[in-house]
This record gives C-alpha cells, structure tokens and sequence, in this order.
C-alpha cells in the first residue's frame, strides 16, 4: 500500500531480435527492438518491445495473479497522490512527515491477464517472472532464448545477433532461481523465491546429495517462502515424500542430514556422544490441575496504580494477567508496560515525557527513509528490497480484520509505514517476512503509530534472532522444544522419531511468529499478553507447544500416523485451538516439571528455574517463584537482554560446553 512509483529498469539491452519466420528462409524480416528487466511495485517484470513502437504507456503487462492487469502509466500532475483522509500522529509538527499517500489502480477489465502480447503489435510482449517456468537456450553462431510461461504459452524467441545473453541471464538470476534441466541443458528451469527465507534453504540447492529435495524445491519452490506460512510446513513434508521413497523407512542418519540442510546450524545427535548428560527416564509425578481466571479489569488495574501513576505490587499484577489476561480496554495501556516500552516505576508526568522524546526520535527515523529520492532509491537495492517486501506483506496482512479491512486503510498505511521506520532503526535486519503478523496485533491494540512502533521495537528485542539470515532462535528452539517433550512424554517422542518427526519441524511456524497463524485474533492476544508477563518460567512459549501436542498424541499415535499424516494434522489444527485451554495444561505442565526433584541440569536452564540461588532484598518474588524487580522494566535496553524470554543465552552455553541431553528408555 506504497505510493505509486514508476517502473525502474534494473536491465536494458538493445539490438534484440525476433526473426518474423521461425525457419531459416533468406527473405525473413529482423525486428529489432529492446529488451529490458522492469522492477515495479514490488513485481518484476521481462519485457520485449520493438523500437519502432516503444512508448510503454501502451504495454499491458500480466500481473503474478493473472486475473489482474495493470496499465504501466507513470503518475502525472493531473493524477495527484490523494492525501491520506485520517491521520494517526499526535504530534502536529510532525503532521508533514506523516502525510504519506498510497493508492491503488483500478482495472475496469481483468480479462486480459493471460495475453501476453500486445495487441497493437503482435511481436512486443510482457510478462512476471513469477509466470515463467523455463528459457531455452541455443546457440547458431548468436544466442538465442525462448521463454515459456507456466500457463504452457511460448513466447517468440529472442536473437542476440550483438551479444548480451549472459548478461540478460545474471540479472534475471537476482530475480528468480535458475538451475539447468536434468533433461536437456538447453533447458533453464526457473523457480521464484523470497530472499527473506530461502537463505536457510540455498544449500540445498547446492547438495547433489539430495536429489529429490531439490526437484521439490524446484517444482514448488515458494513453498519455502514466509509469504505463505501455511506452505512452510508443507514443503517439509512434500520434500521428504519423494515417490520413489514415500513407502520406504528413510535412515535416521539421513534425515538428520537433510533437516542439518533446511536449517542450516541445527545439530541433529544420532547416538550419544562424550559431553552428554544421560538421563535415565523420570517419573515426574502427577500433572496438577490448573484453573484460569477472568481478566483483568480497568477498574483492578487502577487499584495497583499510586497516586503518581506508578505501578505497585507487581507480582500480584503479573501473575493476575497471567490466570486471566486483559480487558481489552486495558491493554492499550498495560501493553506498553509488559512490552518494557514504560517502566513499572514511572510515573505519569514521566511516561509523557517518555513519549514526546520517542515520537521526536520515531519520526526522525521516518523522515529518512521518507526523504529518500527516487534516485537514491535506485541506487539502494536493500532499501528497494525492503520495501517491495513490506508492500506485498501489508497488502496481505489480516486483511479480515476490521481494522484492516477494504482499500486504502489508515491502518494498512500504518503497518506499512512503522515497518519502514523500523528498517531505519535496525538497517542491518531490516524487514523479513513474517514481521508483518507480529506488528499487526500491536498496531491493532495501540491505535497509534509512535506507541506501535516502540512496542514492536521491544517485541523485535525479544524475537530478533529468529529472523536473521542464519536462524539462531530457530535452532535453539527446536533443540529446546525436542528436549522438554522427551522428558514429558518419552513414548509419544520415540513414535515421532520412529515417523521421522522427532525434530519436531513442524512445529517451526509456531515458534517464528509465536501461534499468530495457528490462533484467532483475540486468543493470539491473550496469548502473547500471558507469555508477555514472563510467568511462570522462562520459555513458556514452549510448553504451549508441549500442551498442544499433548493434547492430540493419542490421536496420532492410535490412528498411527506417519510421516505425512502428521503433518497434515499439526497444519489442520489451525483456527482450532482452546487458547483457555491451551494456557491451562501449559501452567499444568510448568508446575509439575518444577515439582520434579531431580529435573536435569539443561532443562532447568531451558526453563530458567533455579539459576539465581538467594534473592536479594530489591527483588520480589512472585507466586511462580520468578524474581521481580519494582523499579525495572522487564527489558531496561534493548538488545541487551532478549535472550531471558527465549533463553538464547542458555543453549548457546549449553551447545557449547557440550551440554546435550541424551534420554535412554
């Protein structure tokens, strides 16, 4: 929901041909014309034109949804940007900044999606380069291409009587992945992906060892991709399910191998090895009932307020929201509390300090990324990168919530313009996606976009590494999620090992955007709201994990499901959830884990119990025994201390030192 920018040319080549017979007749004409790779909103575009008829206002290009065409028209005085209707920024000196435009073209008819070629001029054609499934390469003394479009179309061929194939060839290959055909070498398959996600699936690629994943990479390689989060897990289990191998036992050995490939880093141990904590199986006891409360109130949560605005009795507060959750008119407020974007200990005149200083520092940020011309912008791929993805992800958020919902929504230009700001706060990640579902309930609380953005700053502390290029909060989630569910369940593990899923992937869409595709709106808030008060352990997000696989092993393992029905269960459980549930057997779980007098060593770290031996007299402790600190904001600085929600720290010490666990039945 960007403004409309014209098309930028990332390749041009002239002296491109296209012989007006295919056979090699004496007489046959030679249309010369250009050829050119086009970056516009967020698509890219091949087009052919000849130069005799190159205006490219007359082009009609294919959009990635077929049903769509656009016209490629540049915007003129005549057709202003509209104004935004309603802004959300209550700083009026920032009022310009602020006044960002978006609009969206309306098609009167879509109908001509599928004609790739021009009407006024048979020989010129556009299309995406997410509708092309392969080039065929030749070569008669020049080179030759003939591009073929998912839809079966080929296109005329295209001659490089001057030279300029390669060089058409690299700049395509930043733009979609081409591998050659195991069938014939002339033949280049074309596969489209998200920079932001195949990252931890381009080793695969590279692997002549795993022939079968790459042809499933290769046949449906967006599946990789956080566009659809749905598809994540999918292309797990389609990789796996080779034909050849999908009535075999694959080795143990072997897939270990191949999830070490789709998460790059992940050590997957086979046998025991020196260094492992061997843990003999434990009885933990019984699982204690729990029971959940009503949230809390405006009129409770003015009770732990003093006269100045600071928040008292923090433990009974916390551990409050964590039986109950919010009144969802008190969240607006609590949020930023739990967030750590207000200290517990501040009063009000302090928090309306706090916020003027960060509405001045939040638009600063905004302005940069606001002042950026078109031609710096040319000149600054990962800026253009960041936006084409925010773009596509803003258009596709939560798009059923009212909030959300129709055209040109205030609260769309919001999303998409905190998510900028926030690549000028941290440049070095950027925008991933995925981000997007993060924001949104925050935004959807707030109302306010300086509010939002702080909030979601202190959110991305806590979320960060599970975003980077390499994964790290990936990793060491699985790892940890793997070693609580031996301990709690060691039989109902063995039957996932003994299906290949005892890695346990499937739970990764869980982990990356903690339950935001698995839950309703309002559960995801009351959810992340519980998980926000950092009670009753560390790591909690887990056991939720635990309390849902708990909740439907039986069912598995008396209908014996394998490899494939697993999976095709855990991503059939979405919209289904009891979030009250759910919270419940979590806390159940974490009870009877902590009642547990021989708990070995790495769990505990997981978990964060028992790691501070005395409290001191500036700590108070909660009903969950979670050390509290009156006058702390959960998170003092970012950056510093987000490994405590996620327990980063601790596996990172404990893969190091060779701290695994090893479960022996």
């Amino acid at each position: 929901m960007a403004a409309t920018t014209p098309p930028k040319v990332v390749f041009e080549h002239e002296g491109v041909f296209i012989h007006s017979s295919p056979d090699e007749s004496e007489d046959q004409d030679l249309i010369s014309g250009f050829l050119r790779i086009v970056e516009k909103e967020g698509e890219t575009l091949v087009e052919y034109k000849p130069l005799e008829d190159a205006d490219p206002s007359n082009m009609l290009c294919a959009c990635k949804d077929s049903s769509s065409v656009v016209e490629w028209t540049q915007s003129s005085e005549e057709n202003p940007h509209r104004p935004v209707d309603h802004q959300l920024s209550y700083e009026t000196e920032w009022d310009m900044i602020n006044a960002v435009s978006f609009r969206r073209k309306v098609h009167a008819n879509g109908d001509g999606g599928s004609n790739h070629v021009n009407e006024q001029n048979k020989r010129a054609f556009s299309f995406n380069v997410c509708d092309l499934r392969s080039v065929t390469v030749k070569c008669e003394g020049w080179s030759y291409l003939t591009f073929r479009l998912k839809d079966g179309t080929a296109l005329p061929a295209i001659h490089f009587h001057q030279g300029g194939s390669k060089a058409f060839l690299d700049s395509l290959r930043k733009s979609v992945q081409i591998n050659e055909s195991p069938d014939d070498e002339s033949v280049l398959i074309v596969s489209t992906y998200s920079k932001a996600f195949s990252q931890s699936f381009e080793n695969l690629l590279d692997d002549t060892n795993y022939g079968f994943v790459q042809q499933k990479f290769k046949k449906d390689p967006y599946t990789t991709t956080l566009g659809g989060f749905s598809k994540v897990t999918n292309y797990l289990f389609d990789a796996f399910r080779a034909p050849e191998l999908e009535c075999q036992q694959r080795p143990a050995e072997e897939v270990a191998d191949v999830l070490g490939e789709l998460i790059p880093g992940l050590e997957i141990n086979q046998q025991e090895e020196p260094g492992f904590e061997v843990i003999t199986r434990l009885d933990l006891g019984p699982r204690p009932e729990m029971q959940r409360t009503g949230p809390v109130t405006m009129e409770e949560w003015a009770k732990y307020q003093d006269l100045e605005g600071r928040m008292t009795n923090l433990p009974h507060l916390k551990d409050a929201i964590f039986k109950g959750g919010l009144c969802h008119a008190v969240r607006k407020e609590a949020w930023k509390f739990l967030l750590g974007y207000f200290p517990w200990s501040s009063t009000h005149e302090e928090r309306k300090l706090l916020q003027k200083r960060k509405t001045d520092e939040y638009f600063r940020m905004k302005l940069q990324w606001k002042s950026v011309s078109e031609e710096q912008e040319r000149r600054n791929s990962r800026l253009r990168d960041y936006r084409s993805l925010i773009e596509k992800d803003v258009n596709r958020t939560d798009r059923n919530n009212k909030f959300y919902e129709g055209l040109d929504n205030p609260g769309l230009i919001l999303l998409h313009d905190i998510l900028m700001t926030y690549c000028m706060y941290d440049f070095d990640l950027g925008y991933v996606q995925g981000m997007s579902d993060l924001l949104s309930p925050i935004l959807f609380v707030m109302e306010n976009e300086v509010d939002a953005f702080w909030c979601f700053v202190s959110f991305m502390d806590e979320m960060h590494e599970n975003f980077e290029e390499q994964m790290q909060g990936m990793k060491t989630q699985l790892i940890q999620l793997s070693t609580l569910l031996r301990l709690l369940d060691l039989a109902f593990w063995n039957y996932l090992e003994a299906q290949d899923s005892g890695y346990l992937y499937f739970c990764f869409r869980w982990l990356l955007i903690r339950f935001k595709r698995e839950l309703h709106f309002q559960d995801v808030l009351r959810l992340w709201e519980v998980m926000w008060t950092r009670l009753p352990c560390q790591n909690f997000h887990l056991l939720v994990c635990c309390a849902i696989l708990d909740s439907e092993k039986q069912k598995i393992m008396d209908r014996k499901y394998g490899f494939n029905e697993i999976l095709k269960h855990i991503n059939e459980l979405s919209m289904k959830l009891d979030i009250e549930e759910i919270l419940s057997k979590s806390e159940s779980i974490c009870m009877q884990i902590k009642s547990c007098k021989d708990l070995p060593h790495s769990v505990s770290e997981i978990l964060g119990l028992n790691t501070v031996s005395e409290p001191s007299a500036a700590l108070e402790t909660s009903e969950y025994g979670i050390l509290e600190s009156p006058q702390t904001s959960p998170r003092s600085s970012h950056r510093q201390d987000h490994v405590v929600s996620n327990g980063h720290s601790h596996l990172k010490e404990t893969t190091q030192n060779g701290c695994k666990v090893a479960f022996i039945s």
